[in-house]
């Protein structure tokens, strides 16, 4: 539960709406409790023609004529006490001393009602019929002002939870936003999204319960235990030594319960990942006509999650049983001890004093009401126990990865870059996604400032991952980066990737218009300079002759109502906005027709000039903008020149460049 403990934590700043739901559960509890005692004016008062001044007059008479007796019963006491042996002096001692306990309540019960009389007999009924009418009204008032704490105390709960959700996906989402990509690697979209979604859900359902229900009801419990207690704590003592068996019971469920919702929250997100995986490759699946295996799947996944529902449904089913059979052992017995209390007007059981007096049937009526009263709540509570365990194990799942430390983080003392980035050194990088799977392989290269350096190679040579470690997506798994002999690890993130620009073969453009996709590049950009750099990427013409709303054009998700031509220079023209001194081209120009390639690379000629630039490309028309072409093959740099003297010397990079080879690594 420490997890559980922590959202309580982050729930509890929100004081007054804590407090204001605490004094609505408390003010209910307490009507609740007091309702039950009006049975007792009903059935001691009422049903024997009697009004509350009435009753309380004759318990002054019973408690003064009780006082004279026993009295008298201390004053015989006494004589006798002078004259006995060792033996019956300790017992007419014990004797004296019981005498005087009752004296002394009777006493205390006499002022009580006396100090109660002149105010009943002003302000209440003399009648037993306008008695039972003042009784009902008080229930009334009581029950609708009751109603009134319940609604106030419903909304101030709700209010935590929605509250407690929507910090939780705000830090979820913040912490997400700082994970670096090999969390990604690790972690599927469909598990980011049902702990975003189901697990914050639950959560927020569980906060709002733990401060409703798990308040107010334990709260109402105590109440009437209480108000047994004041009648006689000793018989509610005896009547609830069972109650410890039901506890156990309870919380070897909600352990198991706990457990098994750890359980289906994994294989929800099973789900959730297939569910993701489908809809993305949904072409590819009618394409290779691969309907009925996708069904398979989805049909095993769900399978797993219906039978961790089902357990979880049978371990639910228990609770209720359980606490109810408890319930009814304890009023079983209560009902019995007291029947023989008040039938034989007796004051002690099993030999063990249980009250002072015998009680009247009104007090053993109310006794019995109170206890039935403490067992609402507990059957109440008995159905939270799965709502409040399946909020704890959210609070796992989703803390798992709200405690995840990036492997990529700023360090403790940052170095400042220079002014102007100048000279890119790779020295012995080498790097692997897994400790068996060797990416990179002891790379050395070194870029001047200004410098145009194309990377060419076959699918998984390293191309793509050794732009990622220029960027500080990733860090070398041995060897280093430097810029004017600063190491990137030294240097804090934003600013180096302030300072950098990437365009991938991959565009991703945001549910936004298109102005703002562009302006992403440079947030404080104005609509002329948005439109200046849509321009240089040649976007300008589609976006205002094609599109309906032109710049304010929704993309809609991922792009997708763009073609692949159109994002690509839309993502070119945010590159381009940024105006960054070190820009990356991942196959940047692979969508793009011949004529807009053309323009581009006219583009890119000026813009390149006076920046560092990396292309990862093989189309030749790219290739002749840079100054040096590296060749890379199975993470190594097997060949570096220009593009003549590859051409002369280097087959691998002839066979490349001629076949066009338009995948990145």
């Amino acid at each position: 539960m420490s997890n559980l403990a922590r959202v309580i934590r982050l729930t509890l700043r929100h004081r007054m709406t804590v407090v204001a739901s605490i004094f609505c559960s408390l003010s209910v509890a307490v009507l609740w409790g007091g309702s039950f005692m009006a049975i007792v004016p009903i059935v001691d008062g009422v049903m024997h023609g009697k009004s509350i001044p009435g009753l309380l007059n004759e318990e002054v008479e019973r408690a003064t004529t009780r006082i004279a007796e026993l009295e008298a019963e201390i004053e015989v006491s006494r004589q006798e006490l002078s004259d006995a042996s060792p033996e019956k002096r300790q017992t007419l001692e014990s004797q004296i001393q019981g005498f005087e306990y009752l004296q002394n309540y009777n006493a205390k019960w006499q002022a009580v009602c006396q100090r109660f009389t002149p105010l009943a007999e002003r302000w209440l009924p003399v009648t037993p019929f306008g008695t039972l009418v003042a009784v009902c009204l008080t229930l009334l008032a009581a029950t609708l002002l009751k109603s009134v704490f319940r609604v106030a105390g419903t909304y101030f709960t709700a209010r935590l939870g929605h509250l407690a959700g929507f910090e939780l996906r705000k830090e979820f989402y913040r912490r997400t936003l700082r994970l670096d990509l090999g969390t990604f690697r690790e972690t599927s979209p469909g598990d980011l999204m049902n702990r975003f979604t189901s697990d914050v859900g639950f959560i927020a359902r569980g906060t709002q319960t733990l401060f409703g229900m798990a308040i107010r009801e334990p709260l109402k419990m105590f109440a009437c235990l209480i108000g047994a207690a004041w009648i006689s704590w000793q018989l509610l003592l005896m009547t609830v030594v069972i109650a410890p068996l039901g506890a156990y019971a309870i919380h070897w469920l909600a352990k198991a319960l706990k457990r098994a919702n750890r359980r289906a929250l994994e294989e929800l997100s099973s789900v959730y990942e297939h569910l993701e995986e489908t809809f993305s490759g949904m072409k590819v699946i009618q394409a290779f006509t691969m309907e009925s295996r996708e069904r398979s799947r989805f049909h095993q996944s769900s399978k797993q999650y219906y039978h961790r529902s089902m357990k979880i449904a049978f371990y639910d089913s228990l609770v209720s049983p359980i606490t109810e059979s408890v319930g009814v052992i304890i009023i079983m017995a209560v009902v019995m001890a007291g029947g023989y209390l008040v039938l034989n007007q007796e004051t002690h059981l099993f030999g063990i004093r249980v009250s002072a007096e015998p009680l009247s049937h009104g007090m053993l009526t109310a006794f019995y009401m109170m206890l039935g009263g403490a067992s609402d709540p507990i059957r109440r509570l008995s159905g939270l126990f799965n709502g409040l365990q399946q909020a704890a194990a959210a609070s796992d799942h989703v803390y798992e990865l709200l405690d995840r430390e990036p492997t990529i983080a700023d360090p403790p003392v940052p170095v400042k870059l220079p002014k102007h980035l100048g000279r890119i050194q790779f020295r012995e990088v080498s790097f692997s996604y897994q400790p068996d799977e060797l990416v990179l392989d002891q790379v050395d290269l070194q870029v001047e400032r200004g410098e145009t350096i194309a990377i060419v190679g076959p699918n998984g040579c390293g191309k793509s991952t050794l732009m990622n470690l220029v960027a500080r997506f990733y860090d070398p798994t041995s060897g280093s980066i430097a810029i004017d002999g600063v190491d990137l690890r030294n240097v804090r993130i934003r600013d180096l990737r302030d300072r950098i620009g990437v365009v991938t073969q991959e565009t991703l453009l945001f549910d936004d218009t298109v102005a703002n996709n562009i302006r992403y590049g440079s947030l404080e950009a104005t609509d002329k300079q948005v439109e200046e750099a849509a321009k240089q990427a040649y976007a300008h013409d589609f976006i205002v002759e094609k599109l309906a709303d032109g710049y304010e054009t929704l993309c809609g998700n991922g792009g997708n109502r763009l073609s692949g031509g159109q994002r690509q220079r839309l993502a070119l023209a945010r590159a381009i906005l940024r105006d960054p001194e070190i820009l990356v081209l991942d196959e940047a120009t692979s969508q793009i027709d011949v004529e807009s390639e053309r323009l581009i690379h006219e583009v890119l000629d000026k813009f390149v000039q006076g920046r560092t630039v990396f292309m990862i490309t093989h189309r030749p028309s790219t290739l002749k903008l840079a100054d040096r072409i590296v060749v890379m093959d199975h993470g190594q740099i097997v060949d570096l020149g220009t593009m003549d003297e590859l051409s002369e010397r280097c087959e691998l990079f002839r066979r490349l460049a001629h076949l066009d080879y338009r995948q990145s690594a």
